[in-house]
C-alpha cells in the first residue's frame, strides 16, 4: 500500500509534513518523499529515498534541517518515487497518490498518443502511476474537473493529495477504498493550520484533532484557515475491510469514526465465541478451555486481535513472541523475497520458557503465501510446544486484490489458499492428463494445475459451509503443521467492522465488488 501526509500551516510546517509523514512508515517499504511550497521564494523543495535498506527517519535528517515553508506533503510508498512535480499552463503543483492502477498502460499511451506527452519518471522499468495521475489532472479546466476525469478513468483504486502553493487538494478514490481525513490544530495565537492524511494515528501527538472524514469520491479544498468540499461525496462507497484487519494503524479511525483496535479486539472476541461453542458442542478439534494455557497474538497486528480473544475467553494472555525493534522497525522491509524471509524472522524471537510443553492459541491477521506463519510454528515445536491452535481474523484469502495489492504476489498461485487448492486437484489433474510426476511444485504438474485452477470456480472454497472450504482448511493446516485452524467468517467480521457489507471492499473473501471499479 502507501501513505501520505500534508499541511497547510500559518506557521513554518516542514518539521510536522516530516513528523506527520513518518507516522505512515507502516504503509510503504520501497520509497519515500516530500514536497515543500516556500512561499518566500515561490519554489519548491522536493526529495525523495529508496526506504529498501533503511527507513524513513534516517533517510531525511539533513535536507529537513534547510527546508522552510507553510504548506508540504510527503509521502511513504510501496510503489513509485513520489510526490512528483508538474508544472504547465495552471502552474506548479506536487502530487502524492495511494493507488494501485490496473490500466496504467492504457492511461499513459492515451496521454502519449492524443495529447502528445511524454514521462520522466521511471519505476522499475514501468511507468509511474503517479507521474500518470498527475498528467492526467492536467488534462481538467481546474483541478476539481481533473481529479473526476481520474476518478472516471482508473481501474482499480486511488486516492490523491495535491499540493498548488498554499493550498492542498484531496481527492478520495472513486469507491473509498483508500482513506483520507481531514485534521485541525490552533495555536496559542489563535492561528490554525490544517493537515490531509491517510491515517489519524498522525494527528495526536502534532496536536491536531480530527475535523473530517473524506466521503466516496470527495473532493476537499484545505488552507491554512479552513477546509471546504469542492467535489461532493459519490453514493457507493467500497471501503477496503483490511484496514481494520491489518493495514491500520491502531489509533487511526476510518470511515463512521470507526477505530482499527477496537475492530481488531471485536475480531478476536468473535473468534473466541466461536471456539467456545464449538467446545460446547464437542466439535473435533475444538480446544476446550482447559487444554489453551495461554492466547497469544504475531506481532504487531495480532496483537489486538489476540486481546480480544483472551479476554473473551478468560485465558492469559502471553508473549511466546517478542518483537525485536531496536534494530527491526516494523517500516523496514526489503523487496528482496529471500531478505523479507531473513528480515521477518530475525525480528520475531521466541521465549522457550512460556512455550515448552503447553498449548496456545495464536492469533494473526490473514495468511497470505503462509511463508512466515510456517517458520513461526516450527520455530514454536524447535521450543517444545505441545498445541498450536491459529485463529485467523478474517476469511480465507481465495480471490487476489486488485484495488491494493494486498495479497497479490508476483503470481496468484503464491496464495496459501490456492496452493492448497491445487494440492487437492492435483490427483484428479494427474489421471486426466496421465501425468507421472507428483511433486506439486514441478511441471508439468505445476502447468496442468494451475491451468485447472484458472478455469475453476472458487466460489465453493470461499462458503465457509462447503466440502471445498473445509478440505482446503485442513489442507493449509497440514501444510503449515498447525494442531487447528480457523478463519474468522465473512458475516462476524463484517459485524466487528459496523459497516454494512455493501459499503465494504470484500473481494479478496468472496469476490465481489462494484463491477471491477
Amino acid at each position: 500500500m502507501s501513505g501520505f501526509f500534508g499541511v497547510v500551516s500559518h506557521k513554518d510546517c516542514v518539521n510536522e509534513v516530516f513528523y506527520g509523514t513518518d507516522y505512515h512508515s507502516h504503509l510503504g517499504t520501497k520509497r519515500g518523499g516530500l514536497a515543500i511550497f516556500n512561499n518566500a521564494s515561490g519554489t519548491y523543495y522536493r526529495d525523495i529515498h529508496n526506504l529498501e535498506n533503511s527507513y524513513f527517519r534516517t533517510k531525511f535528517g539533513d535536507e529537513v534541517l534547510g527546508y522552510h515553508g507553510l504548506s508540504g506533503i510527503g509521502c511513504i510508498s510501496d510503489t513509485d518515487a513520489q510526490p512528483i512535480l508538474r508544472r504547465n499552463s495552471i502552474g506548479t503543483y506536487a502530487v502524492a497518490t495511494v493507488a494501485k492502477i490496473n490500466n496504467i498502460d492504457a492511461l499513459a499511451d492515451e496521454l502519449m498518443k492524443e495529447r502528445m506527452l511524454s514521462f520522466s519518471e521511471q519505476s522499475d522499468g514501468n511507468f509511474n502511476q503517479t507521474e500518470v495521475i498527475a498528467l492526467m489532472i492536467h488534462e481538467g479546466k481546474d483541478f476539481v474537473e481533473g481529479i473526476r476525469l481520474v476518478q472516471d478513468k482508473v481501474l482499480g483504486s486511488c486516492s490523491m493529495l495535491v499540493l498548488y502553493n498554499d493550498q492542498i487538494i484531496a481527492g478520495r478514490d472513486k469507491l473509498g477504498r483508500t482513506p483520507i481525513v481531514i485534521g485541525k490544530k490552533t495555536f496559542e495565537d489563535g492561528t490554525t493550520a490544517y493537515c490531509a492524511a491517510s491515517e489519524s494515528t498522525s494527528f495526536l501527538n502534532l496536536g491536531y484533532k480530527l475535523e473530517h472524514i473524506l466521503g466516496p469520491g470527495e473532493i476537499v479544498s484545505v488552507t491554512k484557515d479552513g477546509w471546504q468540499t469542492l467535489g461532493e461525496p459519490l453514493p457507493q462507497s467500497q471501503v477496503c475491510s483490511f484496514l481494520w484487519v491489518y493495514y491500520g494503524y491502531p489509533p487511526s479511525v476510518y470511515d463512521d469514526g470507526i477505530n482499527v483496535d477496537t475492530v481488531r479486539y471485536k475480531c478476536g472476541e468473535m473468534l473466541a465465541k466461536s471456539d467456545m461453542a464449538d467446545a460446547e458442542a464437542h466439535k473435533p478439534g475444538a480446544p476446550q478451555h482447559d487444554d489453551i494455557d495461554f492466547v497469544a497474538g504475531i506481532p504487531d497486528s495480532g496483537v489486538g486481535h489476540a486481546l480480544g480473544y483472551s479476554n473473551t475467553r478468560h485465558r492469559p494472555y502471553m508473549r511466546p513472541y517478542v518483537k525485536y525493534t531496536p534494530t527491526w522497525p516494523r517500516s523496514f522491509m526489503p523487496q528482496d523475497q529471500a531478505q523479507r524471509r531473513l528480515v521477518a524472522k530475525m525480528k520475531l524471537i521466541p521465549n522457550k520458557d512460556i512455550i515448552n510443553g503447553k498449548s496456545g492459541v495464536f492469533l494473526d491477521d490473514s495468511i497470505v503465501r503462509g511463508t512466515q506463519l510456517r517458520d513461526n510454528v516450527k520455530d514454536l515445536v524447535d521450543c517444545g510446544i505441545k498445541d498450536v491452535h491459529m485463529r485467523i481474523a478474517c476469511p480465507p484469502l481465495v480471490f487476489p486484490c486488485e484495488f491494493l495489492n494486498f495479497s497479490r504476489s508476483r503470481s496468484s498461485t503464491e496464495l496459501a489458499t490456492l496452493r492448497a487448492i491445487m494440492r487437492l486437484i492435483a490427483p484428479k489433474v494427474r489421471e486426466r492428463e496421465g501425468i507421472s510426476e507428483t511433486n506439486i511444485a514441478k511441471d508439468p504438474l505445476r502447468t496442468a494445475c494451475v491451468k485447472e485452477l484458472e478455469s475453476m470456480d472458487l466460489a465453493p472454497y470461499a462458503a465457509p459451509n462447503t466440502d471445498e472450504y473445509k478440505a482446503m482448511v485442513d489442507e493449509m493446516r497440514k501444510d503449515l503443521g498447525l494442531t487447528t485452524l480457523k478463519f474468522q467468517k465473512l458475516d462476524d467480521l463484517v459485524e466487528a467492522i459496523g459497516l454494512p457489507k455493501c459499503k465494504l471492499c470484500t473481494h479478496c473473501f468472496d469476490g465481489s465488488s462494484w463491477g471491477y471499479r
